[in-house]
Formats: C-alpha cells, structure tokens, sequence
C-alpha cells in the first residue's frame, strides 16, 4: 500500500559534474523527485543517460556536486563515509545484476551474512534467513551452495538477503540483467509481490521499458534530466494492452 502522504526519498535540485579534461560532463543535471513510502518505482534510461550515477547518489555511493538527498528524512550528501556506512547498514538493502553471493556459501548463509555484521547471534539471524528464503520460494535450495544454484534461485536469494536486514528502501540496479525472458518475469512480479506483502519500498534501475512497466512509477533519464514520470495507472494500462 502506498503511502503518498509518507515521503522515503526526496531529491531536490541534484548535480554530478564530472571533469574530463577540459570538459564538464553534467551525468545529472537538476533531478527533482519524491518516492512514498511502499511504492517500486523505475529509473529507465537508456546507457549513459544518469541513472546509475543516480542510483549510486541515493544509496550514498557517490556524493553530489550539489542538490539535497533527504532519506527517511535524513539528509545524506553531507555525510561522512563512516556515517554513510552505517546508514546503509542501518536502512538499506540492495540487490545486484550480477547477485553477489559468496558461492562458497549456501543460500541460508548468504541471507544470514549482512546480519552478522549487525551483531545477530547466529541462531536468530539464521531463523530470520529461512524466513525470508521462505518467502521467496526457495524452501527446498536452503542449504544448497550458491554455485549449485540457477541465476533465477541466487537473484531470489539476493532479494531475501535484501529484506533480511529489514531495510526502509530497497535498490537494485538491473536485477535481471543476467537472466532468460521467462526467469526475469518470475523475478519482477515475486519483487511486485514483496512491494506489497512488505510494505517495502524498492527503487529500481533499468534500460528496459518493459521490465519499468512492473513499477507502480518510471522516472525516464535522458542527459541527466528527468523527462517524465509514468504514473501507475498508465502502466496498468500499458500491461493490458500487452506488455509482459
């Protein structure tokens, strides 16, 4: 359920200038968007357009040139890099193109991991991964190393080591990059399913404007700029009229 009178990311008047050579390269070039609390919003650009950089600065990879970044009503691009460390820690829970798990591990152990470095005892943060390796559909690859697993089995893992940390926003950059048309539908409408059942917020990044049509709102980057947002009744509409 989206919260529209909840704000979770404010971005006002955003800049990243780059200097090559002689040359300034405006990578972003004055964004303004706000994200509720419970909504999947996409990013849709085609490469080089901004949105990873964009991706980056809200998850407090890279820092602005200029511009507000209000997260969970906390101010970010003013942060030091041990505050933006613990800020992630604490509120955000990422899921990666390329899944990221330790392949020596099995699929309980990688959802358990981040919570160690919270200080979980073991027996917790391990309840806690079956949870959520439950709640994606992998009841029966628990204990399954990550190398013995599918690319659509690691991203589910990816997306339960995600929630398990029990973030105020989810970002994933091109989750399905990897992954055949079959396996990343699976993929979009089990993170569909998560926006709604979690009350989660996701923000995720993508060229693709079929894989955008799952967000309840695309913001479309072109040069740095936003140039429109799709509103979630559109997207509906675009699905009906036969979008995967």
């Amino acid at each position: 359920m989206i919260d529209r009178e909840t704000p979770i990311i404010q971005v006002r008047n955003l800049y990243k200038i780059y200097r090559v050579g002689e040359t300034r390269v405006h990578a972003l070039d004055g964004v303004d968007f706000t994200v509720y609390k419970g909504e999947f919003c996409a990013i849709v650009g085609p490469s080089g357009s901004g949105k990873s950089t964009l991706l980056n600065m809200l998850a407090g990879l890279e820092k602005p040139t200029r511009g507000q970044i209000v997260i969970d009503q906390i101010h970010i691009e003013n942060m030091t890099e041990n505050q933006l460390v613990e800020f992630r820690r604490k509120r955000v829970g990422f899921i990666f193109q390329s899944y990221n798990l330790l392949q020596t591990l099995n699929a309980v152990e990688n959802v358990a991991l981040p919570l160690s470095f919270r200080g979980v005892p073991k027996k917790k943060r391990n309840e806690i991964a079956v949870r959520y390796l439950k709640l994606v559909g992998l009841e029966k690859q628990m204990k399954h190393m990550a190398n013995a697993m599918s690319g659509g089995q690691q991203q589910r893992v990816g997306i339960a080591r995600a929630l398990a940390v029990n973030p105020k926003i989810i970002f994933a950059d091109e989750p399905t990059g990897n992954l055949d048309s079959k396996t990343t539908m699976e993929i979009l409408k089990l993170m569909q399913q998560v926006v709604r059942e979690q009350n989660q917020t996701l923000v995720m990044v993508t060229h693709d404007n079929n894989l955008a049509s799952y967000a309840d709102r695309q913001f479309h980057i072109v040069d740095g700029k936003i140039t429109r947002i799709v509103e979630l009744e559109q997207t509906a509409a675009a699905k009906e009229n036969g979008g995967i």
